[in-house]
């Protein structure tokens, strides 16, 4: 699947869907907004050097979907580091109207997992040997393709926590490659910082107490993919761990 960069898509603005175009003006609205600043620092950095990739799928109910989300994935992967030190993948869903209206939360976070397990169906390569397979371990992430993803996921149900709301159903897939290049900066604590400040300013709760770090014991980044929009949090995993180690492989296949 073809990538796309933001200047391209405002170049090319009459050959996309207009839910295409309608979605990217709201993120990039979202994103750049002066007064009511996005919590999210780095986020804005990796947009305004123009490092974020964008891919739009179909309805995230559809199978086709899945397929359409793997092959981004996967080309992702294999370009990201092309791209910047700030890059993300943007992966925005068509959303309609029953969508955005009639899923609750938790509604939405069915479909999250649901479309990763589904994704992980079709990943070529084995689960990486040091990333434990149980999303219990703290040290476990979502992995494709051989690389290690944090996903932040928004939805149109999501009202009090702004942080995760958006109009249309989206993920925001940053490569771990990423995440430990900002924390080896030595500003990298106080952007943290900064960043815990804004999400108190933009949501209408508090920041949610599963919000952690990497590593941590008491972390569990699975857990920091789809936030409930009060301080809920579910007890287990839905994601089983489905990417099974072929014992035989043969040559020339």
């Amino acid at each position: 699947m073809e990538l796309l960069e933001k200047d391209g898509i405002k170049a090319n603005y009459t050959t996309i869907k207009n839910w295409q175009y309608d979605a990217f003006m709201k993120f990039s609205a979202m994103i750049l907004n002066d007064k009511k600043l996005f919590p999210c620092i780095p986020a804005s950095i990796g947009f305004r050097l123009n490092q974020f990739r964008y891919a739009f799928l179909n309805d995230p109910r559809e199978n086709e979907t899945v397929y359409q989300f793997a092959d981004a994935l996967r080309t992702f992967g294999e370009e990201s580091k092309a791209f910047g030190a700030y890059t993300s993948l943007i992966t925005i869903f068509q959303t309609p109207l029953d969508l955005a209206e009639d899923y609750s939360v938790d509604e939405y976070r069915v479909l999250f997992w649901s479309i990763l397990k589904n994704v992980t169906k079709l990943d070529r390569k084995e689960w990486p040997s040091h990333i434990p397979g149980e999303p219990e371990n703290h040290i476990w992430e979502y992995c494709f393709d051989g690389e290690q993803y944090f996903i932040y996921c928004a939805t149109p149900a999501h009202k009090r926590r702004k942080s995760r709301s958006f109009p249309y159903f989206i993920f925001a897939v940053t490569p771990r490659w990423v995440l430990e290049e900002f924390h080896s900066t030595s500003t990298s604590e106080k952007v943290t910082k900064k960043i815990r400040e804004r999400l108190l300013a933009y949501d209408s709760v508090k920041i949610h107490p599963d919000l952690n770090l990497y590593g941590n014991p008491t972390n569990f980044e699975w857990k920091q993919y789809f936030l409930s929009d009060d301080h809920s949090s579910p007890s287990r995993c839905p994601f089983s761990f489905l990417h099974k180690k072929n014992d035989h492989k043969h040559s020339g296949l």
